[in-house]
């Protein structure tokens, strides 16, 4: 059975770093990072709680999809509402490994690799998650890696290592 891996977690925590170090670790395996999503088929969509709501329906669906289609699918999304991933998980069932990517919101600023916390801070971008727009975090998560604890190497060794227990082919 293909598996659905879906990290979730703050802005600059290191998911698109673990999805990208996991890919050549699954056979058959797509990548859809929220990044990417944004600049192309959720581009019609703002920050407004419906909107994000509405871009974790289409990732959702567009795994879905990929799953049938035989891939592994990997998404890398900050994917907010728990609401949100619980209606991906009800869609394709155990094939869903929800993945926290913890870190708490200081590392995450000081990582900030494109600069969007200090435009949150100052006001240049508002409804930023984790800064005027909430973040709910897992509340029984199927992974945890903690990115400032672990190293990238350590992160992946465990969700591989709960695909591995876990798989049902």
């Amino acid at each position: 059975m293909k598996q659905l891996i879906w990290l979730t977690g703050l802005s600059g925590s290191g998911k698109t770093s673990i999805a990208n170090a996991l890919r050549p670790l699954l056979a058959n395996c797509y990548i859809l990072d929220g990044d990417v999503l944004r600049g192309g088929i959720n581009q019609d969509l703002q920050f407004s709680e419906e909107d994000r709501i509405e871009a974790g329906r289409r990732t959702g669906e567009i795994a879905n999809i990929l799953l049938h289609a035989g891939l592994n699918v990997i998404v890398a999304s900050i994917s907010p509402h728990r609401a949100t991933r619980n209606k991906v998980r009800s869609l394709v069932g155990d094939a869903f490994i929800e993945v926290f990517v913890q870190c708490p919101l200081e590392v995450c600023e000081q990582r900030d690799p494109k600069g969007l916390y200090r435009k949150a801070r100052s006001g240049e971008i508002t409804h930023f998650t984790g800064i005027d727009s909430p973040y709910e975090e897992p509340v029984d998560p199927d992974v945890i890696v903690e990115t400032n604890k672990l190293s990238l190497d350590a992160c992946v060794a465990r969700i591989m290592e709960f695909v591995a227990l876990n798989r049902k082919d």
